[in-house]
């Protein structure tokens, strides 16, 4: 009976954290989209923090509530939560598997070593999730509004770098691929390295816990 009583409270957990997470992400794309207006999606930062923290069906399951949100929003169907589930499957995938050590548990050298292994882990999903991410982003660009003729409802962050590649003759597919580059480079850093931040803030204190003599 406590066993259950624990999976449920866990439950109970993880789904306050999705929540709370996937309002974040309304938040954040929000404000930056509509009042300071930068050209990035940060629509997935909490997505990642989620995946790192808690897991992947909790980071697949923030992603499915942000884009439903995301789409009320915008008044209409989203394809891009496709390219949301991927980037969760990609940091599931190419995480780091050893948290950031609190000062004094271990020696100096292997705290640097261990830092130097998540930074060079969390560079690696940056490149990945940037090189993939654009990509797919451009191939379901492509054919939701080009192929399927669907009208385009609101103006999106790689659309400002589009106007200048229409004059080079590019193809439409590789102009959207392209025009996500400039875009992702800053927006999947700060979502795999702030995502990343934040999962260790949310943790920090179960970690102070487990090392205490």
């Amino acid at each position: 009976m406590p066993e259950k009583n624990f999976t449920i409270t866990r439950l109970i957990k993880l789904l306050i954290l999705c929540i709370l997470a996937t309002g974040a992400n309304f938040l954040l794309n929000t404000f930056s989209v509509y009042f300071i207006k930068i050209p990035l999606f940060l629509d997935t930062v909490f997505n990642a923090a989620v995946c790192f923290t808690a897991g992947l069906f909790p980071g697949i399951f923030t992603a499915l509530l942000t884009y439903t949100a995301l789409s009320i929003r915008n008044g209409g169907f989203d394809p891009f939560i496709l390219c949301a589930i991927a980037e969760v499957l990609l940091i599931w995938k190419f995480r780091p598997t050893e948290p950031i050590q609190i000062p004094n548990h271990y020696s100096n050298e292997k705290a640097v070593a261990v830092f130097v292994s998540i930074f060079a882990r969390l560079m690696l999903l940056f490149i990945v999730c940037c090189l993939m991410i654009s990509i797919l982003g451009g191939i379901i660009d492509y054919v939701y509004y080009t192929l399927l003729e669907n009208s385009k409802l609101y103006f999106s962050a790689e659309d400002m770098f589009k106007l200048g590649l229409f004059q080079s003759n590019v193809p439409i597919l590789v102009l959207n691929i392209l025009s996500r580059f400039p875009v992702n480079i800053v927006d999947r850093f700060i979502v795999i390295f702030g995502g990343y931040f934040i999962s260790q803030l949310l943790t920090l204190k179960s970690r102070r816990t487990e090392i205490k003599p």
